[in-house]
């Protein structure tokens, strides 16, 4: 089963797209790279690589546009502005689209897995670690969690509670004690062509996590792993399956 709909979000000011994906199962939200397109899970085949995961009813895949490209990638605006927007987003993500969601799933209380490559693989992370009693898993595929590298270096307040990488270094007494109780973070990246970066913060967070006693996971695979899709499909069919299969 596959739809289409139109969540409108106050915050961001517009109506999101946002496709749906299996009749029955735990909820997964899958967020887009830099590209920000809701339909891109599925152009690049990754629906139809979990297909066995969706058709036997394991999970609902839920795939989002994002505003990535205003908020990111965006190198035009001042960083403040742009990570105004993000907030906005997150706005969206916990208030417009989780409430949906579990209408949809038809549960007032179900947890939400959350799945992401690239930039998507930030969205995931940093959901995962601000709302864990929200988002009880989170696969980030290649990821950055650095957010002063599109900033430029800037910082305020929102951008440090938003950088995961700096906000979880910091994280302590019942915070800690809730992230450690309710979620996973699958942190998954290959050392070949175009992982610069990725890796380096991969590997940061993954022992950020260790030292805190945040369950996590930390896969590394090899350096005839690039940054594309063709990893990313192993990846989350390995990751998910394990998850969920």
């Amino acid at each position: 089963m596959k739809r289409h709909e139109m969540i409108h979000s106050p915050a961001i000011g517009r109506s999101i797209h946002l496709w749906c994906y299996g009749h029955w199962g735990l909820p997964v939200i899958a967020f887009p790279t830099a590209a920000g397109f809701a339909h891109e899970w599925e152009r690049q085949m990754m629906v139809q690589n979990l297909a066995h995961l969706i058709g036997s009813g394991r999970i609902k895949l839920y795939t989002p546009e994002s505003t990535v490209s205003q908020c990111l990638t965006n190198k035009t605006d001042p960083p403040d502005l742009r990570v105004r927007r993000l907030m906005a987003y997150e706005d969206f993500v916990m208030n417009q689209l989780v409430p949906f969601i579990r209408h949809d799933c038809q549960s007032a209380q179900i947890p939400i897995g959350l799945a992401g490559a690239s930039l998507g693989g930030y969205y995931a992370a940093n959901y995962a670690l601000k709302h864990p009693q929200t988002f009880d898993y989170a696969l980030c595929m290649s990821g950055r969690y650095l957010l002063t590298h599109f900033t430029g270096g800037f910082s305020n307040g929102d951008v440090y509670f938003n950088n995961p990488l700096a906000y979880a270094a910091n994280m302590a007494g019942e915070c800690l004690d809730v992230v450690r109780a309710h979620t996973h973070v699958s942190l998954v990246c290959g050392q070949g062509p175009y992982e610069e970066g990725c890796i380096e913060e991969t590997i940061m967070l993954a022992d950020m996590l260790q030292a805190k006693g945040i369950p996590h996971t930390r896969d590394i695979w090899g350096k005839d792993t690039a940054h594309d899709w063709t990893s990313w499909r192993r990846q989350s069919l390995i990751h998910l399956t394990q998850r969920y299969g």
